[in-house]
């Protein structure tokens, strides 16, 4: 009998309870388990219940979920060979760089600083500032990531410096909420596409709206996308030869999809799959773009 979940490439989708049992997420949770260094004490108090699931299959965190998330989909597509060439951006110290250059890809991994005092990233170490920052040893020895790895120092909001039509894919995870407001994300993603080839695919998570349709933060720090954000951003790109995959906007019904996580987070015993931002719940989206033109 065919295995239809292996058949099946995974697509722009919500984080869902069901994903935590999936086998293509806890084959990615147990390569970054393996793979994992010790926290410091700066990161802990931002990163110890992510670590506690790499090995604890009872904690569920939607920060994995869009690691793993985003390496199926691009294995998926054929990008994680030693022919292809990625770009990530906003990567901070998350495992993905270092896995990706584990498969020989040659990569740029961006962040942005900016060292104004309205950037506070960096005090929960949540940012990249060199390549040591971004290594993660069990993975592959530093010489080696150095060898397939360049760091730079890129604004998402302004792409001039990144080179055209280079490369075969980007990602990020969870960063592009964070460039003021619902337009400048969208323009990240809209612009960013330029740097990909024909045929190339950008892989995006953020955060999604699944309380209101209509009502949402639009400006700040960290804005939340609604349903019809996301249609008219498919709309968009193809006026530039690129779509959106169909998306899935099924937030889910199992417990976890209806028991969203509440500030200070992790206290409740709640899961965090989906949680309480402002008024709004809030939750993972992954978002699959192809370029065609």
């Amino acid at each position: 009998m065919v295995d239809l979940e292996q058949k099946l490439l995974l697509g722009s989708t919500l984080c869902k309870q069901a994903d935590f049992s999936a086998s293509w997420y806890n084959r990615w949770r147990r390569q970054i388990a393996n793979a994992a260094h010790e926290l410091d004490p700066e990161s802990r108090p931002v990163w110890d219940t992510v670590w506690r699931g790499m090995t604890d299959t009872k904690t569920m965190h939607r920060k994995l979920w869009e690691w793993c998330a985003i390496a199926q989909v691009l294995e998926e597509r054929g990008m994680l060979t030693a022919d292809r060439k990625g770009i990530g951006f906003a990567v901070g110290q998350e495992p993905l760089a270092s896995l990706f250059a584990s498969r020989n890809v040659e990569l740029i991994a961006s962040d942005f600083i900016d060292n104004t005092p309205s950037q506070t990233w960096g005090s929960t170490g949540q940012l990249a500032v060199s390549l040591e920052s971004i290594h993660w040893p069990g993975f592959l020895p530093f010489d080696d990531f150095c060898d397939r790895v360049t760091y730079q120092n890129i604004d998402m909001r302004q792409l001039g410096d990144v080179p055209l039509d280079a490369f075969d894919f980007s990602w990020s995870s969870c960063s592009f909420e964070h460039l003021g407001s619902l337009e400048a994300g969208i323009q990240f993603l809209i612009n960013s596409m330029a740097c990909l080839r024909k045929g190339g695919v950008a892989v995006h998570t953020t955060e999604f709206n699944v309380s209101s349709n209509q009502n949402t933060i639009e400006i700040g720090d960290s804005v939340i996308y609604r349903r019809k954000d996301i249609e008219s951003l498919d709309c968009r790109l193809r006026r530039i030869g690129c779509a959106l995959e169909a998306m899935d906007f099924d937030p889910g019904t199992a417990e976890h999809d209806v028991a969203f996580d509440q500030p200070p987070y992790y206290e409740d015993g709640r899961q965090h799959i989906k949680l309480q931002i402002g008024d709004y719940v809030s939750t993972s989206m992954l978002l699959i773009i192809r370029k065609w033109v």
